[in-house]
This record gives C-alpha cells, structure tokens and sequence, in this order.
C-alpha cells in the first residue's frame, strides 16, 4: 500500500465548506476540523487498522503539555504549537519520509496549506507566524514541544504494540533522536523498559 499526500485531506468538514457560499472565517473553521479525518500515515503505512488522525495526535500533544510542561515554560504559547503544529496536514496531508518529499518542499506545501487555511480568518497571520515560530523551533517551548511530539508517537506506538500486535521500535529509534529534555528522557527510558517482551 502506498501513501498518496494529495489523497489526504478530503472530509466531512470539507464536503461542508463546499455545500454552499459560506463567509470565510465559517469555512475555515469547518476546513481546519477536517485533521479529525486526516489519518496518521506512518501507522497507515505500518498496516495498523483504524489508525489516530493527526487531530488525535495533536490533543495527545496538547494533554503531554498540560501534564509534562516545566512551570518556566509558556503553557498558553506550548499548547498553541501543539495545536497548529499538524494543522497544515489538513491541505498537504501527513507527509513522512516515505514520501519522498524533501524538507524544504514539505515546509513549502505546509505553509500554503496553512496560509490558505487561515486567510479568512481573523487570527490567521497571528496563528501563521505562531506555526512559522514552531516550525523554526525559535524557543524554548517550540522545542520542548518538539519533544513532545515524539513523546507522543512513542507512547502511541506502545498502545499499538499491546492492542494490535505493532513493533514499536522504529518509532521509538525516530523519538529518541529527539527528545533530550531529563525529564522527558526519563519517561520515555521507563516507556521502553517497561514494555513486555
């Protein structure tokens, strides 16, 4: 099975924004909630049936925030990059290595998916350059967040490992590159431990 990006990305909310002339902060709105439907690709990729949609995964980066957060970070800027930082998929799809798209073209796809995206609404500049911040890990909670996004596929990796029979440990090589946060660190070295062989 191959994964296709330009597949990704059609859904109810965009069936939505199409059904009729709807002014266009609505139809922002409804376009941005189609990431509920965008499925993961690398677990897509790896076979995993009902896989999480990159929405799912933004919350679990979101929840990883509100619990694993050092109180000098800023929880309201964190939570912001956990929210946005996936949100372009919704236009370019979750483009992984596999693909073949190089980093400059993916962050160039991204960023006119996200700038379409936005255009209509009144925050979209401000929530552009919010992403466009994250995207160039230009502080402390963009790169903590970072971590968590990694954070987050190694402990889905390990539901999908006890549910559905997945290897985790190509996801776990991928966030150990990552996260070198201590306290992070530790809760991912008691996450590989503790999975039963």
């Amino acid at each position: 099975m191959t994964h296709d990006p330009e597949d990704e990305g059609a859904s109810d909310a965009d069936a939505a924004t199409h059904a009729g002339a709807l002014p266009p902060e609505v139809a922002g709105l409804l376009e941005g909630l189609g990431l509920k439907d965008v499925a993961r690709a690398g677990w897509v990729l790896r076979g995993v049936e009902r896989p999480e949609s990159v929405a799912a995964h933004s919350w679990g980066v979101a929840w990883l925030v509100l619990a694993l957060l050092p109180p000098e970070l800023d929880r309201g800027r964190a939570l912001a990059y956990a929210v946005l930082h996936d949100l372009p998929e919704v236009r370019a799809g979750d483009i992984v290595p596999a693909d073949g798209v190089g980093p400059e073209d993916k962050h160039r796809r991204e960023l006119e998916g996200l700038r379409g995206l936005l255009s209509g609404l009144p925050r979209g500049v401000e929530l552009t350059r919010t992403w466009e911040a994250y995207e160039a890990q230009a502080d402390p909670e963009a790169r903590f967040v970072r971590q968590l996004d990694r954070l987050d596929m190694a402990l889905q990796a390990a539901l999908y490992a006890a549910s559905r029979g997945l290897d985790p440990r190509e996801f776990w090589a991928s966030a150990a590159r990552v996260i070198v946060a201590p306290e992070l660190a530790a809760v991912f070295s008691a996450l590989v431990r503790g999975r039963p062989d």
